[in-house]
């Protein structure tokens, strides 16, 4: 588990986003753009075993969450979403249980990627703007 790079107040973070991957650096680069200091990012670069004790280090300074999102480029059935949310779960509730957990991703699909560059940017905008809380671009 990778905490948080940057220098931002914990007491104003109340979203946070576990990725692990590459879309971590898409997301902390539209974060700084857009100087969002109420969103936490966290890499989760160890799907199994799962770290439950470094994951829960890395949230735990985060008391004011509202949400907690899992965000991957992979569409919602591939990926490490159906594998790792139980267990991301198990660490959130040991913080609050009352704590959202949601995904923010591809649509279900058949095939690892659109086959269309364009698409794909466009899809890559939207799972950005979406788990980052900002206003989201037209409909893909």
């Amino acid at each position: 588990v990778l905490a948080e790079v940057d220098d931002i107040d914990v007491t104003k973070v109340d979203r946070l986003i576990a990725c692990s991957g590459k879309v971590y650096y898409d997301l902390l680069n539209a974060r700084r753009e857009h100087e969002l200091n109420n969103v936490a990012i966290i890499r989760i670069e160890q799907l199994y075993p799962f770290p439950d004790a470094e994951m829960f280090s890395a949230i735990s300074c985060y008391q004011n969450l509202k949400e907690v999102i899992w965000c991957q480029e992979e569409p919602k059935n591939q990926g490490a979403w159906y594998n790792s949310q139980h267990r991301l779960r198990r660490v959130i509730d040991l913080i609050d249980n009352s704590l959202p957990l949601d995904f923010v991703g591809r649509r279900s699909s058949a095939a690892p990627a659109a086959g269309y560059m364009a698409l794909h940017l466009k899809q890559q905008e939207h799972l950005i703007a979406e788990a980052l809380g900002l206003p989201i671009p037209d409909e893909v």
